[in-house]
């Protein structure tokens, strides 16, 4: 329901590039201590939640995301990703499975063997009636400042890498496949996106201000299991 998990999950708020790394908000921390309390573990009402942990893995450390029937997410403050000299988002993730009964473009199908979201700061009063009623609803159920414009960046398991549609709950969310199918399976992959450039894509107008980032998966829909890890994010400097 809109009203469930689906916005829930617009309650989040606060690549890694050879080059040029992404802010190590991940790998400065400790494998096996408590997550910082700048950080938030986000559950969902009447949803299992993940367990989330931070791992040793070659030798850094990152975010470890068990997903078993359950979801959530994990809000990264943005103050932690570095200054936005840069519109381009970097980060790496993994995830040790696809999940074969997912259909991103399905409700009762809508999970994902991982997911980042990048939320906006688009002005209330510049939406159509029905998204002010929806967000304001949202913003009255749940008690925080529900974002009001969102893009998705996903690990798929059937559609094309590339292919990028409205969330099948609400069209204040864009999703963008980045690595889609098995061949990745196990493997770290390296993203590098402009996300001001994929907002203005989805939305039709110049992004505003970023207001939060989150990182996690899902699989109460298709009542599955999957494991992500995420290494460090920032803006490229």
């Amino acid at each position: 329901m809109y009203i469930s998990k689906r916005v829930a999950s617009f309650c989040l708020l606060l690549s890694l590039s050879l080059a040029a790394p992404a802010q190590d908000i991940f790998s400065k921390l400790s494998p096996g201590q408590a997550m910082p309390k700048d950080f938030r573990m986000v559950a969902y009402p009447n949803v299992k939640p993940n367990q989330f942990a931070l791992v040793t893995d070659d030798g850094k450390t990152v975010l470890k995301v068990e997903s078993n029937n359950s979801a959530g997410s994990l809000a990264v403050p943005v103050a932690l990703l570095g200054r936005q000299t840069s519109n381009t988002l970097q980060w790496r993730w993994k995830v040790d499975r696809v999940l074969d009964k997912a259909d991103m473009d399905e409700k009762m199908a809508d999970d994902h063997s991982a997911r980042l979201y990048v939320f906006f700061d688009v002005p209330l009063e510049s939406l159509s009636l029905a998204d002010r009623t929806k967000i304001k609803l949202a913003r009255s159920i749940s008690g925080v400042d529900v974002p009001t414009a969102a893009l998705c960046y996903v690990w798929d398991n059937k559609h094309r890498v590339g292919y990028t549609a409205w969330s099948p709950f609400t069209q204040r969310l864009r999703k963008v496949v980045l690595q889609s199918g098995p061949d990745a399976v196990g493997q770290w992959r390296i993203e590098a996106r402009d996300v001001a450039a994929d907002f203005k894509q989805a939305f039709g107008f110049d992004a505003p201000a970023i207001t939060g980032i989150s990182v996690g998966n899902d699989t109460d829909n298709t009542e599955d299991h999957v494991t992500s890890w995420f290494g460090d994010v920032g803006f490229k400097k």
